[in-house]
């Protein structure tokens, strides 16, 4: 694994997330790359699909604000630097191919909450991620707190 130059972490900055960024965290040091971690904010207007005539804009930079906040605050403690702090807006699956493809990622590592029956056939973000990734990715199963 020591051929790994840039490691892409993506989390959710749960309580789960130290899990995923700890096995990053190790891998991108015992290969010697470079780790950068990325953090995707889903629009509110997807999660009310556009039905509620309302302005989200004020809501939703705080929420970008909130999160910048707890990223870094998350980052510190694997001392990731700023410029390798990615926090965007749009569906987790696509920006997070879309900040490995720009970074020329090596690995993403992902968290996998190894979900069963109805919610596997639903997907989740890392099974997204597996699927249209340009480079390996590795699922890191969560245990739930």
């Amino acid at each position: 694994m020591s051929d790994f130059k840039t490691v892409l972490l993506a989390i959710d900055l749960s309580e789960e997330a130290v899990q995923v960024a700890n096995k990053a965290h190790s891998l991108a040091k015992n290969s010697g790359a470079s780790l950068h971690v990325i953090h995707v904010i889903e629009p509110l207007s997807f999660a009310y699909g556009g039905d509620i005539p309302m302005d989200f804009s004020g809501i939703q930079d705080e929420i970008q604000k909130q999160a910048k906040s707890q990223l870094s605050t998350f980052s510190a403690k694997y001392d990731i630097s700023a410029d390798c702090q990615h926090i965007v807006i749009g569906r987790p699956e696509t920006e997070i191919h879309a900040v490995a493809e720009e970074l020329n990622a090596d690995l993403v590592v992902v968290g996998s909450h190894g979900r069963h029956g109805l919610a596997l056939l639903l997907g989740s973000t890392a099974n997204g991620v597996l699927h249209g990734a340009g480079c390996d990715v590795l699922a890191v199963r969560v245990e739930d707190n």
